[in-house]
């Protein structure tokens, strides 16, 4: 997925079922310059059409919704291979709905009762081409992710094989949840050479973003939860 490119506001796609959050939303998001509401959606199958015919740079996208759902519609807008991002912001925080909306290619997931500057950073942070969850969601994601990993001496993947020992390092410091500059302090290596090893991780492994990343990573048990 391409960058917002500097200088215009990010152009933003309200999907949503309820008029009234839509329109809050739209007052919320309308306060600030370099965010702009292109049009609303009361369906998953509406939001696909919109998505396709105006190609905004984020999707805010509930997750139960008539005709088609957000997941699905998701999953139909990554399947296009369209330039546009998607963040969930979902009433339910449910495990099945975060693994699924990752799954279908959402960069990011956040409830409806994220404070307005959080929502406002996550959308800026999915539109520059990273990924966003909410902490409590990420914690809750990973303790799942550590009921079910395999014993510490597992054979990795055959996926991670791809990979050098150089990038699994990176993804091991992603998984970590640290940034591209600390991994370059703790690797001893520049921050444009972490930016390519990133890259070249996300590649290799046909992921979209550092989410996905993360949850390969604790998927497989190449890192495992802190308890």
């Amino acid at each position: 997925m391409g960058q917002v490119t500097a200088g215009r506001p990010v152009r933003i796609l309200l999907a949503d079922d309820q008029p009234l959050l839509r329109a809050g939303f739209r007052m919320v998001l309308g306060t600030h310059d370099d965010l702009d509401v292109v049009a609303e959606a009361g369906d998953g199958q509406e939001t696909v059409e919109l998505s396709r015919r105006l190609l905004p740079d984020v999707v805010l996208m509930d997750i139960r919704m008539p005709r088609l759902d957000g997941l699905a519609a998701t999953r139909a807008i990554v399947d296009a291979r369209l330039p546009v991002r998607v963040l969930i912001l979902t009433t339910f925080d449910l495990d099945e709905y975060v693994v699924g909306a990752l799954r279908a290619g959402a960069s990011g997931f956040l409830t409806k009762d994220v404070p307005a500057e959080d929502l406002v950073t996550a959308i800026r942070t999915v539109a520059a081409g990273e990924a966003v969850l909410a902490p409590r969601i990420l914690k809750r994601l990973l303790t799942r992710f550590a009921d079910a990993l395999p014993d510490p001496a597992f054979t990795p993947p055959k996926v991670l094989g791809t990979l050098t020992e150089r990038e699994r390092e990176v993804l091991v410091q992603v998984a970590r949840g640290l940034s591209n500059a600390e991994i370059a302090v703790a690797l001893s290596i520049s921050e444009t050479t972490i930016k390519t090893h990133v890259g070249h991780v996300l590649t290799k492994l046909g992921l979209r973003d550092r989410v996905q990343a993360v949850v390969l990573a604790y998927e497989t048990g190449l890192v495992r939860p802190q308890r």
